[in-house]
């Protein structure tokens, strides 16, 4: 049956355009192809990044969000309490004054004690500002790394400025190192996303926000690998600048929002929100959608299966994009009419 599967997913009619095989994307004549056995390697970069995480967490944030005046609020922990930490994680988080009563006689203990232990609990819950800072100041470095350095591998690549050139010559585009470097580097950062989403303490809040987030990481994932088998990674390297280049200034409105720096907080929304609309709503419509769905008739007339894939993939993900346009414009008409 695997073997079956395997044989359909590998299926050259989804992949490639007509008359093409595996065959055809052996490495010669200085032409080097991206394999789907490299993308094993993202797990163990995941890890490289999550021991980067480590450190610059503990030796560059916490000292940067002492400087901005974060303080580390220390959590009283209640008593160990099998019965109540049962009823806490089973039943609820807020139980009523007839529930606490019957908790207090089961347990031989106050009211008053009972209360107090529901309460400890429900502050263990809740991600300290020091915690919270961390998480974005880890996120903020990523994104703003990946974008430099994004900018300074497509600077000087005819592709980055006549989006035309995506297709020229495809599918036999050779892979360049910068390439798999900026690919390996953000699909490894996606995985480590989804390897802490259970210790990430801002995840812990609702299981609906932990679904979503599992989602949009696999989903990340799934489109960035596709892309890469396909060889389409003229057109994903674009993809990601175009997302990593808003999110850091969203990540660094977050930061400064925690020390409670409200003037720069504001300005740095601001211009997340610029950000956003010009790459998501302008430049990923009219300029890689545009790449996506029309240009590629102009060299096969005859359409691969990953071409309704990936464009169905990425229309949903300009749905999104509106969405969270929508969103952040009710912010900003909220932030300037009702200050």
């Amino acid at each position: 049956i695997l073997r079956t599967l395997n044989s359909w997913f590998w299926w050259e009619n989804i992949w490639m355009p007509i008359n093409c095989t595996w065959a055809d994307f052996v490495d010669r004549d200085g032409l080097v192809f991206p394999k789907p056995h490299q993308l094993y390697a993202t797990i163990p970069y995941a890890f490289v990044l999550l021991i980067i995480r480590f450190f610059s967490e503990r030796y560059v944030a916490i000292p940067l969000a002492k400087a901005l005046g974060i303080k580390n609020v220390r959590r009283v922990k209640p008593q160990p309490n099998p019965v109540l930490e049962s009823y806490f994680r089973e039943c609820s988080r807020h139980p009523s004054q007839s529930e606490i009563q019957g908790l207090a006689k089961k347990c031989n203990c106050t009211v008053h004690l009972v209360e107090k232990w529901f309460r400890r609990r429900r502050n263990l819950e809740i991600p300290t500002v020091l915690r919270k800072f961390q998480e974005a100041f880890w996120r903020f470095s990523f994104y703003l790394t990946s974008s430099i350095v994004g900018f300074i591998f497509l600077y000087d690549k005819p592709w980055f400025y006549d989006i035309w050139q995506t297709w020229v010559g495809y599918p036999f585009q050779t892979l360049l190192p910068s390439q798999y470097w900026y690919y390996m580097a953000e699909i490894g950062f996606y995985w480590s996303l989804l390897f802490t989403l259970g210790i990430d303490n801002k995840r812990k809040a609702s299981g609906g926000d932990f679904m979503a987030h599992v989602v949009h990481h696999l989903a990340a994932i799934g489109l960035m690998s596709g892309s890469w088998c396909g060889n389409y990674v003229r057109l994903g390297t674009l993809v990601i600048f175009v997302h990593d280049t808003a999110d850091f200034w969203l990540e660094a409105a977050k930061m400064f929002n925690y020390a409670r720096w409200e003037k720069t907080c504001n300005m740095l929304f601001i211009i997340f929100s610029i950000a956003f609309f010009i790459t998501r709503i302008i430049l990923f419509p009219f300029w890689i959608l545009r790449a996506t769905l029309y240009q590629p008739t102009y060299y096969s007339t005859t359409p691969v299966i990953a071409y309704f894939f990936f464009n169905g993939m990425l229309l949903i993900l300009q749905g999104l994009h509106l969405y969270w346009g929508y969103l952040i414009f009710k912010i900003l008409k909220r932030f300037v009419f009702l200050k």
